[in-house]
């Protein structure tokens, strides 16, 4: 597959970086040399440096031959020609553009994308990912990752073990036992740093960041057999009234149970637009990092605090500060990866990855073959496919025991007919079956392989 990304900031290079390592023919374009110089040098990709939206230079990207353009710079007007062109000059068949403002995202302008007005495949809404995201990690306060799959019928969830977890120092295939009728899956682990794939054999220990599928019946369950409670959301602080802030308020104001929601955005504008969207959140205009304002805002009494402001460096130290006044449960924002590690120290529950999370989203819409989703884990360490088999996939017929599966894969869940299953060595992937397999990063092509994506091209 030819593909042409616009944009080589961390979205745009991620983007490469995982389709580069699948042998398709990537070529990069920004009017940045120097992003384009660092994907060059450190990916196998070809770059063009000069302005994605100039038909000139997507000719010399090669859009003439183009199977997809990926249009993901820092400018919606920019995405938006770009697509346009690729479109019309070029007859580009695939085109995908990251949209931030909102006012291109409501509903009653989307026939603007239609092929004889904007011709515009995918819309990807950061804002909107992010918000959902965090919402996501509202629902499972007691993990630092969480994501649904088969049509909401099973969670990924990512729980940091504790001293106390009931199971420390168990091997995997006696939690099987211990808890038979138990509909989850260790389908991943990070130790000292390391993301791996379990055996059987392999234990939990203290610390251990552990990555579980789990039907989602079973959710709360799963969190206390490893020694998480589940508290209700009832009270909580948002840190900044952007896009993200108010997209978060607003699904929460829209729910049937009752949430209390205080939001505190430092720029008298951004706090007034969002004080006039928004029914029921009490919006506060001030700095964030105040420890007045945060007690105006009764963090001692919140059950979380959300840090979603534009800055990392404000997000982390509002979320210490609010956990420092007595707030249980801390969020937090961050673009920066390197920042991450800082998490457990500072005592900063989970976390949002903006750029893992329009990723996911992106890929999800590359993917060939039936694929239905994918969740990008870390920094691009693994992902999580869901995808459902074809007739002609080499898994079809197969019972899981029998399936050569790479070392770095798992099969975390199943669909059959509409029903979760539980996979066991025994259980036989058909055709149409829905999987959710978790791989690392090495090993996706193999995959892809094995459900035999490229047949069902796009």
């Amino acid at each position: 597959m030819k593909v042409i990304i616009c944009g080589a900031g961390q979205v745009g290079w991620q983007i490469a970086r995982h389709l580069s390592g699948e042998n398709n023919d990537v070529t990069v374009v920004d009017n940045n040399p120097e992003l384009v110089r660092r994907a060059t040098d450190t990916l196998d990709v070809q770059g063009i440096a000069g302005f994605a939206s100039y038909p000139d230079v997507l000719d010399r990207a090669g859009a003439r031959d183009a199977d997809m353009i990926i249009a993901a710079t820092y400018s919606d007007e920019v995405n938006m020609v770009t697509c346009q062109v690729a479109h019309s000059v070029f007859s580009v068949q695939r085109k995908i553009a990251r949209l931030r403002a909102q006012n291109y995202l409501e509903q009653g302008y989307s026939d603007l994308y239609r092929r004889d007005h904007l011709p515009i495949d995918v819309v990807i809404s950061p804002e909107k990912e992010v918000a959902e995201a965090a919402l996501q990690r509202l629902a499972a306060p007691a993990a630092f990752d969480t994501e649904s799959f088969l049509e909401g019928r099973a969670q990924l969830l990512g729980i940091t073990i504790d001293e106390d977890c009931p199971v420390i120092n168990t091997p995997l295939r006696q939690l099987t036992d211990l808890f038979s009728t138990l509909r989850a899956v260790v389908v991943g682990i990070r130790r000292d740093s390391a993301l791996f794939v379990p055996s059987a054999g392999d234990q939990i220990f203290p610390d251990d960041e552990c990555y579980i599928f789990t039907h989602t019946e079973d959710m709360t369950r799963t969190l206390e057999i490893f020694g998480k409670t589940q508290s209700k959301q009832e009270r909580i602080v948002i840190i900044g009234g952007g896009n993200v802030g108010l997209g978060v308020a607003q699904a929460l104001e829209a729910r049937t149970e009752r949430v209390r929601v205080k939001m505190i955005e430092k720029h008298r504008e951004c706090a007034e637009r969002a004080a006039d969207a928004l029914d029921r959140t009490i919006v506060l205009h001030g700095d964030g990092l105040n420890s007045g304002l945060l007690e105006e805002a009764n963090i001692s009494s919140a059950d979380a605090v959300l840090a979603v402001t534009d800055d990392d460096k404000t997000n982390l130290l509002a979320s210490v500060r609010a956990k420092e006044l007595g707030c249980k449960m801390a969020i937090t924002l961050i673009n920066d990866p390197t920042l991450v590690p800082l998490m457990g120290p500072l005592d900063i529950d989970a976390y949002i990855n903006p750029r893992a999370t329009t990723v996911s989203s992106i890929l999800r819409h590359i993917r060939h073959g039936r694929v239905r989703g994918v969740y990008s884990i870390g920094d691009a360490e693994a992902e999580v496919i869901e995808a459902q088999v074809l007739g002609t996939s080499p898994m079809a017929g197969q019972r899981v025991k029998d399936i050569s599966f790479p070392e770095g894969t798992l099969i975390g869940a199943v669909m059959k007919e509409g029903q979760f299953v539980r996979p066991t060595g025994e259980t036989r992937i058909e055709e149409g079956d829905v999987v959710a397999i978790f791989a690392m990063a090495d090993d996706v092509p193999e995959v892809e392989r094995l459900l035999q994506v490229s047949i069902d091209f796009f």
